[in-house]
């Protein structure tokens, strides 16, 4: 075998001290024969004793920069945590989801989490006024007495106390150091009411509501300083400077494309539902207001082919390619394509309950027979109407169409939303009667 040894030569150049590391062989073995599988060259040194001399070959000055190291992947975290006594095999993974879901760190290729501006500002925010509260020593100081719980060597009660103690007072002397966080991201983020472009007007003060655009978005009014969420993934704009009847507040239009679904809806009351049957997140499409035109009441056609709980409603600013949309699942359902004017009736389907539509034709391209250009019925059971429904497959889950009516539920209408009493009442005619029924 080769033999050598590992040397390190110490040596000065003016007021500088210099350090080079190399092997010398002792005995070269086999290598003797085959000195490729000797010490590479560079990796050698030269037989040296203290105080010999060596002439200076070369002097470069080199300018290099080091690089940060990469950021962390979800299975370093994960590793990291664990050795700092952060959370158990159960909620480690809920910690890293929240972090993603609260835009404090995004996922990048390799599973490596990647810090948003707002997590940087955040961690620095904490550490200015409270160090303990970004550093792992608190939450693992927590978990050792959680463990000593589950051992019977420390009490529960008295952990309980403690913690909370400790925590109650970081939480009372952050609040009073909270204009140190306000600073920093004061920085980096704009102040709400600066941000956003002016959209629809506020029912409390009729100025203008700023969008905005940036998830989540929402609309904000800078004199009233009140918030609204609105519905993601999808567009928002001003819908024809209409008013909410309740509350006097701007409607907007919400759309997800020109193939998907959309629907008006109040900013007020998609965050402040105004009737006992509506819940938080319901636009006009689910609203139950008897009278108001953008209404389930006025524009809800019949039971969703799909969904057992879900009413189509008529799109009304869908035309000329005239659809209606399930106000609870994606389902969309074409129909009278160039038509003028689409209008649901008050009156409804004898066979299946559903509304009637009213429909006006363009002159042109009029479907109807012997030119007619109007023509009023069911969706689902009139001859005329049935060719010109688009999805087809979804008409033949009908109930109307599985072998008889058979039992249901609920009307077309808005299933589960007529008034309490008689088993599927009659509809009122009149709009006083409409209202007397609903509130009664």
């Amino acid at each position: 075998d080769c033999k050598y040894l590992q040397t390190t030569i110490s040596f000065s150049i003016g007021p500088e001290r210099f350090t080079c590391i190399g092997k010398v062989v002792t005995s070269p073995g086999f290598t003797e024969i085959m000195p490729w599988h000797s010490i590479p060259l560079e990796e050698s040194l030269p037989h040296c004793e203290k105080g010999d001399l060596f002439p200076v070959g070369e002097i470069k000055l080199l300018e290099k920069q080091t690089s940060p190291p990469d950021y962390l992947t979800e299975a370093e975290l994960i590793t990291l945590m664990e050795k700092h006594g952060i959370g158990t095999d159960a909620s480690i993974p809920v910690h890293i989801n929240n972090i993603c879901q609260r835009n404090y760190v995004t996922v990048e290729s390799g599973r490596r989490l990647k810090p948003t501006n707002l997590g940087i500002v955040l961690v620095h925010g904490y550490y200015k006024i409270d160090a303990e509260l970004v550093l792992p020593t608190i939450r693992s100081a927590v978990e050792k007495q959680l463990n000593l719980i589950a051992l019977g060597k420390a009490n529960y009660h008295q952990v309980l106390e403690h913690t909370l103690d400790i925590f109650k007072r970081k939480f009372h002397y952050f609040v009073d150091s909270i204009a140190g966080m306000d600073e920093l991201m004061e920085v980096s983020f704009s102040p709400l009411a600066a941000t956003g472009k002016p959209l629809s007007r506020c029912g409390k003060c009729h100025r203008f509501m700023k969008y905005i655009q940036a998830k989540p978005s929402r609309l904000h009014c800078s004199h009233c300083d009140d918030t609204y969420s609105l519905p993601q993934n999808g567009t928002i704009k001003l819908y024809k400077e209409l008013r909410c009847p309740l509350d006097d507040f701007e409607l907007v239009l919400w759309s997800s494309g020109s193939r998907g679904k959309s629907y008006p809806l109040c900013p007020y009351c998609y965050n402040h539902p105004p009737f006992r049957d509506m819940k938080k997140g319901m636009g006009c499409n689910e609203c139950t207001h008897p009278t108001c035109q953008h209404s389930l009441n006025m524009l809800g056609i019949g039971q969703c082919v799909e969904c057992e709980n879900g009413v189509l409603v008529l799109d009304s600013t869908s035309g000329p390619k005239w659809k209606m949309a399930c106000n609870k699942c994606n389902v969309i359902v074409h129909f009278f394509e160039n038509a003028h004017k689409v209008r649901v009736s008050p009156e409804t389907c004898d066979l299946c309950d559903a509304a009637l539509v009213d429909v006006d034709f363009n002159k042109a391209k009029s479907p109807l027979p012997g030119d007619e250009t109007q023509h009023s019925g069911c969706v689902f059971c009139d001859p005329v109407f049935q060719d010109l429904v688009e999805l087809k497959h979804a008409a033949m889950r009908h109930p109307m169409h599985r072998g008889g009516q058979g039992k249901r539920q609920g009307r077309g209408r808005g299933k589960g939303r007529r008034p309490g009493g008689r088993l599927n009442p009659k509809k009122p005619k009149d709009k006083m009667a409409a209202l007397a029924a609903y509130f009664v």
